[in-house]
């Protein structure tokens, strides 16, 4: 029995930014489903990651793409592989808003508008939709953009802030890493060096950028079902 691949969106997406890559793994015979990741804190949502995983029969590879980065790396240290799309990998005491200091800052900064929200102090964030297509999804169409601006996921500023409290899964696990050479979310630069600091097998797309399980599929599931068989 191959593991089951389960995939964890990030910010400003939800689960369907999977679906093309799903039915690609599908028709590898590969199981595979999204998850529903809260975007409310890095503890809370690894945690609820984390049992989504404890509730999964038999293996499972965990697949993270920009935030949802940061929460497989606090989620994954019982999965048998981890596979980075456009993410961040953080160390120890590292937060997704902290961790490319010393980086170029990529234009999804100041693209980021705040508004507030029930329980916090602090807003939840959320792209503005003239400047979604440049900063998150520059390679898909002008149509297919648009509606991801309409139907983006906000995320707590908690989430981005909070530093990873717990030690690394990719310490411990083996890793996957693909990611588009011109992603304007989050810096190529420091996807490229940190892939390397964490031993990742490493995918670089050309012209890629940050929403490449949209509109690289074929490429990314290619390297999630490698890391199945690997695992496997």
């Amino acid at each position: 029995m191959t593991a089951t691949v389960l995939l964890v969106h990030g910010a400003f997406a939800d689960g369907s930014s999977w679906n093309n890559v799903i039915t690609r793994l599908r028709q590898q015979g590969i199981t595979a489903r999204a998850v529903a990741n809260p975007l409310r804190g890095l503890t809370a949502d690894g945690d609820y990651v984390a049992s989504v995983v404890a509730q999964t029969e038999g293996d499972v590879v965990l697949v993270g793409h920009s935030y949802g980065g940061a929460v497989i790396t606090y989620a994954g240290s019982t999965a048998k592989a981890l596979v980075f799309v456009g993410a961040f990998g953080l160390d120890q005491g590292e937060a997704a808003q902290t961790a490319t200091a010393g980086y170029p800052e990529p234009d999804l900064i100041a693209a980021l508008r705040p508004r507030t929200y029930p329980g916090s102090d602090l807003p939840e964030l959320s792209i503005d939709v003239d400047r979604y297509h440049r900063v998150f999804a520059a390679d898909l169409s002008t149509e297919d953009a648009a509606l991801g601006a309409a139907t983006q996921r906000p995320i707590a500023a908690a989430g981005l802030g909070e530093p990873l409290g717990v030690e690394p899964a990719w310490r411990r696990v083996p890793s996957w890493w693909v990611f588009g050479a011109a992603d304007n979310a989050i810096n190529p630069d420091y996807q490229r060096d940190t892939a390397k600091k964490i031993g990742a097998t490493t995918t670089e797309l050309d012209g890629g950028s940050h929403s490449i399980a949209i509109s690289r599929p074929d490429e990314v599931a290619t390297v999630i079902a490698n890391a199945v068989r690997a695992v496997s």
